[in-house]
């Protein structure tokens, strides 16, 4: 079976609400980072190509997602459009005919197990849900019969579309692509259960784990001045 990604990524400002803990380079940087661990796990899985669709400029992503994440393996495009997520990703899948695998940039966890345990589920539509109600990877065998609209609840409202559209649906349970990264506290995880791009560049640059010293059982993350 052929599967094609879809990767939504956004490099410029990217992962604002990180703004009191990085520079807006760091947040950039980052952001690459954890492209190239997502690209690294598609390589390693049964997926054979990958569309990165950013929606800022398209220069520097390719070359260096492939040089730095993806392997040979992987074919991967880039497709340039400033418009909404959701307007943009119904567009794409509303013209492809094979299945596809829509999964955000911001999981640097996924490894290409868990994406392959998604595209081997029968039912038409599966849905693996984000830790905050979001939708963190989205599998449609019929990508042309279905309607995307993130932001928000949209776990729930994918599972009511596929409901409104009688597609079989599944709910995956994934453990690392649930943890997406946004907030400062999401960085826990990936600096316990990384050892990819992104979880490197953190330690390089001095973020770490530490016990907080009044509850003394709570990990937060810290960092060490320049």
């Amino acid at each position: 079976m052929d599967v094609k990604a879809i990767i939504p990524f956004k490099k410029e400002g990217a992962k604002s609400r990180l703004g009191d803990f990085f520079s807006e380079s760091e947040r950039e940087e980052l952001a690459l980072s954890m492209l190239k661990d997502v690209l690294a796990a598609l390589s390693e899985s049964k997926i054979e190509e990958a569309e990165i669709i950013s929606t800022g400029s398209r220069e520097g992503i390719l070359s260096e997602a492939q040089l730095n994440g993806a392997k040979a393996t992987l074919a991967v495009s880039v497709r340039e459009d400033e418009r909404g997520l959701n307007e943009v990703l119904n567009e794409v899948i509303a013209e492809e005919k094979e299945p596809v695998l829509i999964i955000m940039a911001d999981v640097p966890l996924t490894t290409p197990e868990s994406i392959n345990e998604i595209i081997e589920h029968d039912e038409e539509v599966v849905i693996v849900p984000g830790r905050k109600g979001g939708t963190n990877a989205l599998f449609l065998r019929k990508p042309y019969a279905f309607f995307v609209s993130y932001y928000g609840l949209s776990f729930s409202a994918h599972i009511e579309t596929a409901k409104r559209r009688n597609l079989s649906h599944a709910v995956h349970d994934s453990f690392f692509i649930s943890a997406d990264i946004d907030e400062v506290e999401d960085l826990i995880d990936l600096l316990i259960h990384g050892n990819g791009f992104s979880a490197e560049y953190l330690r390089r640059i001095g973020v770490f784990i530490r016990v907080d010293k009044n509850s003394k059982s709570r990990a937060v993350v810290d960092r060490r001045q320049k």
